[in-house]
């Protein structure tokens, strides 16, 4: 079996504990399969001021240059709130972001059946949720250039520009192609051409890069339009590619579905390398509790299983093994109602090692 290197970045507040968690459930899984980890350290973001007197030290980026995969905690805290902005600990991610160019960013939404009544959305609706958004993750408007405030005839104006080139968009609009593959074989691409001409390329590319994938059934929505249907259908969607801001607040709008931040994982994916984090905070008022849901960063490491790796069967175990746990009704106090179990973050994650066993008898 191979080996892999990981980069380990447990970061700020809860960091520690949830990357600690997931390390315990990896390694659990090496025992069982057979593949093989090697996990090496580093600092970012307010641990690295503390110490280095920058969130992104020269050591750290090495290190994750010449791993096959990084796992990230969490960064930032009110403690480096007053440093400039240039300086702050989220610097450190997106330093990172840029210099692995890690332009595809997967948030997976699903809705578990135990925790259905914590989505927002009636059951009926919610249930059978699981989908994932492909976001664009370096360019549109957030890069595009000119950009800034000026006076223009003694008034001011903002200026922002959204742009693509026909290149960053076929590589994350293939890499969703690809997903799509390995899971329901349903892409819907997400833009604006009805006013936009960047969305107008974006759309062209898509049908493209279409025939390259017959067996993937492909759907065109505005962005307006995908937003009310993630609301009333959204377990029809498999997977959903668009630019980086139509990106940006949809995967937001869909994490609200799910109920819980601290179950929702995600993954940055560039061509070599990719990047695998929990999409909630530091949670600086919880950390060193013990109460921390490491849920969120477990099933990150399942999908560093799946599209580092390329150990889907491995990743479908612990995802198997979440919701085995959740079923038994284990509960962190973020995610407790009346009935239920509560545990802390190590109760959570060795239920989760227990049900990973039987998950992994089970599928051998």
């Amino acid at each position: 079996m191979p080996t892999f290197k990981v980069a380990v970045l447990e970061g700020d507040g809860i960091g520690p504990e949830v990357v600690s968690s997931a390390l315990k459930v990896l390694k659990r899984l090496e025992a069982l399969s057979g593949f093989s980890l090697v996990f090496e350290k580093a600092l970012i973001g307010g641990c690295a001021i503390d110490q280095k007197g920058t969130p992104l030290p020269q050591e750290t980026l090495e290190l994750c240059l010449r791993s096959d995969a990084v796992l990230l905690g969490a960064v930032g805290g009110p403690k480096w709130d007053d440093l400039p902005t240039d300086k702050r600990p989220e610097r450190g991610l997106l330093g990172i972001r840029k210099a692995l160019d890690l332009y595809a960013n997967l948030r997976p939404a699903k809705v578990y059946e135990p925790l259905i009544s914590s989505s927002p959305l009636k059951e009926e609706v919610a249930r059978g949720t699981d989908f994932i958004v492909v976001r664009e993750l370096t360019g549109d408007v957030y890069y595009g250039e000119p950009r800034g405030i000026f006076v223009q005839e003694g008034k001011r104006v903002g200026i922002n520009t959204m742009k693509y080139t026909e290149e960053e968009i076929r590589r994350v609009v293939r890499k969703a192609f690809e997903i799509a593959l390995q899971r329901r074989k349903k892409l819907t691409s997400v833009d604006k051409s009805n006013v936009l001409e960047v969305s107008s390329l974006w759309k062209a590319v898509v049908e493209e890069e279409a025939r390259n994938y017959p067996e993937v059934e492909l759907e065109h929505l505005y962005v307006d339009n995908c937003a009310m249907q993630i609301v009333r259908r959204p377990s029809s969607f498999d997977v959903i590619v668009t630019g980086n801001i139509f990106g940006d607040i949809l995967s937001d709008e869909a994490a609200v579905i799910t109920g819980s931040l601290g179950m929702l994982p995600s993954a940055s994916l560039g061509d070599r390398y990719a990047l695998y984090e929990p999409v909630h905070g530091s949670a600086p008022d919880i950390a060193g509790k013990g109460i921390a849901n490491p849920i969120a960063t477990i099933l990150s490491a399942g999908m560093m299983l799946r599209y580092s790796f390329g150990l889907p069967k491995e990743a479908n175990a612990v995802e198997k093994a979440v919701e085995r746990v959740l079923h038994r009704g284990y509960r962190t106090p973020d995610i407790y109602s009346d009935g239920c179990i509560k545990v802390g973050t190590d109760g959570m994650t060795e239920a989760i090692i227990s049900a990973l066993e039987e998950v992994w008898a089970d599928l051998s």
